[in-house]
């Protein structure tokens, strides 16, 4: 007999027998940090080779990991999430342009032509995916499965949702706040602090359309349009300072 997902989350089973969200964590951050690890290496190694290293380990890595995220798709049609996803990262681009430009500087270098085809390739490419994924497909229902917990009266709400759920048990929801402020947060600290103002908004950007669509395909295509289109504009005028 087949639990219902509403029936899985009372009786607190994991959707695959045994993988809850305290192993979730790991396999949903190790790309996110890999590629941040390797951006470490550039004291020893050349840019175009780190992002060399990163267009090969990550994508190796998700393709590894893939089987337990939560799937990109959702209920609505995934055609209209590409077109919406492509329209929201257009306007991402200028809310993210607009915010930046008062806190950076002007004399920023510019890449080489090399390093900075590798560079788009990744930003467009993988990044959007592993980032969607870990900020608003685990933390995002991991704070949506903690907060229904707490509202239902768990004594160790936290702890309960960390060791004995799974994020692949919650639907998507209309609106959730706690989920939308604290993934946001997160996709937040994961920048710089000049990008913080432009990092918020794009976050709580990310949060409404994945509200509003119910996947995640919106939102890694919204990502990778900015990333692709804030490239192209750095590239064309020269304003090296927003990337």
């Amino acid at each position: 007999m087949t639990l219902s997902t509403n029936e899985n989350y009372l009786n607190g089973c994991s959707v695959d027998g045994g993988m809850t969200n305290f192993r979730l964590l790991f396999l949903y951050a190790v790309p996110y940090f890999t590629y941040v690890a390797l951006g470490s290496l550039d004291s020893y190694l050349p840019i175009e080779w780190i992002y060399a290293l990163r267009l090969i380990i990550v994508p190796g890595i998700l393709i590894w990991t893939w089987r337990w995220y939560r799937p990109l798709r959702g209920p609505k049609s995934p055609v209209i999430s590409i077109a919406i996803g492509m329209l929201v990262g257009a306007l991402g681009t200028v809310l993210w342009i607009l915010l930046i430009a008062p806190f950076v500087e002007e004399d920023a270098t510019a890449w080489g032509k090399q390093a900075f085809y590798l560079r788009i390739a990744a930003s467009t490419l993988i990044v959007p995916v592993f980032e969607e994924l870990l900020m608003r497909g685990y933390v995002f229902f991991f704070v949506m499965q903690w907060d229904l917990a707490r509202k239902q009266g768990a004594q160790a709400a936290f702890d309960e949702t960390l060791h004995e759920k799974n994020i692949a048990d919650m639907p998507h929801v209309s609106w959730h706040v706690p989920a939308v402020v604290i993934s946001t947060m997160a996709f937040t600290l994961g920048h710089q602090v000049v990008e913080w103002p432009a990092s918020i908004a794009y976050g709580l950007l990310m949060a409404i359309l994945l509200i509003v669509r119910k996947d995640l395909l919106s939102c890694v295509i919204a990502h990778g349009t900015t990333n692709f289109c804030l490239a192209l504009y750095v590239y064309s005028t020269g304003n090296w300072q927003y990337w």
